[in-house]
């Protein structure tokens, strides 16, 4: 497992963009297992390959909290063919992640996101053309009302890219809204990192958006381009590349957040 997936840790394990390519750097092995399967434990659910339970890079066992994400990583070990491609298994990649490098990091990894309470996406807004600043206002102003309204954050926005100091107490507002359990901050840390909002990350986990709305409203900007003057291929696999981990944390938080509305 070592060889497999502790690149794709990369340096910082707080950034999936460079997990992604550290993974594609890694070289493929074979599969060396008739199959996959669960087990629950007084931990969690350990993860089965030929009823050996499998490790971590840092040589942990791969336990993980809900029967729904231990069976969305057999899935991926399952689908797996004559190599092992760590680039199709986005919840074992993030599983790994949140065992070796965010369980004892809790606080840093919330702090990192609270970052982007003071330069979120949704702050941010043109001035020009009339549709995009309506198409603008109609994804991101329910999410910043809802925050004022929900956590109490009373944000301010500023057009262009000009930087604006936000509020301490949105900001703080903001932040006490964060969970502590590591697999629900793992995954809205990389939901944020994707989409460029921990708004936005706040609101799937909280429900307020679904895992289509916020990925929609994260790429307002890309896909007004996009009509105007055609979709780049290079960019479109990028997205491509970014929506399977995207998906993968959206499912944790499905599974983790069904206590919070």
């Amino acid at each position: 497992m070592r060889e497999l997936f502790e690149d794709g840790l990369g340096p910082s394990p707080l950034d999936p963009g460079e997990a992604v390519r550290q993974s594609t750097r890694t070289v493929q092995r074979k599969r060396f297992y008739a199959h996959a399967g669960m087990n629950e434990t007084p931990d969690g659910f350990a993860i089965l390959l030929d009823d050996k339970t499998v490790r971590t890079p840092s040589r942990k066992p791969l336990v993980v909290p809900k029967r729904d994400i231990a069976a969305a990583i057999v899935r991926e070990w399952e689908a797996q063919q004559d190599v092992i491609n760590p680039m199709t298994m986005p919840m074992t990649r993030l599983a790994n992640s949140v065992i070796d490098a965010v369980v004892d990091r809790v606080d840093a990894v919330a702090d990192d996101i609270a970052k982007y309470f003071g330069s979120d996406l949704l702050f941010y807004r043109a001035g020009y053309p009339e549709a995009l600043v309506a198409r603008e206002a109609a994804h991101w102003d329910p999410v910043l009302f809802w925050a004022a309204e929900t956590l109490g954050a009373h944000f301010i926005l500023a057009e262009g890219i000009m930087h604006v100091r936000q509020p301490e107490q949105a900001v703080a507002a903001a932040r006490k809204a964060l969970p502590s359990d590591p697999w629900t901050l793992a995954a809205l840390h990389l939901v944020t990192t994707l989409t460029g909002s921990a708004l936005l990350a706040l609101a799937l986990m909280r429900g307020r958006l679904n895992a289509d709305e916020v990925w929609t409203a994260a790429h307002v900007d890309e896909d007004w381009n996009g009509e105007q003057w055609g979709v780049d291929e290079e960019v479109a696999a990028r997205r491509a590349a970014r929506l399977v981990d995207f998906r993968a944390a959206a499912a944790v938080l499905a599974a983790q957040s069904s206590g919070f509305g």
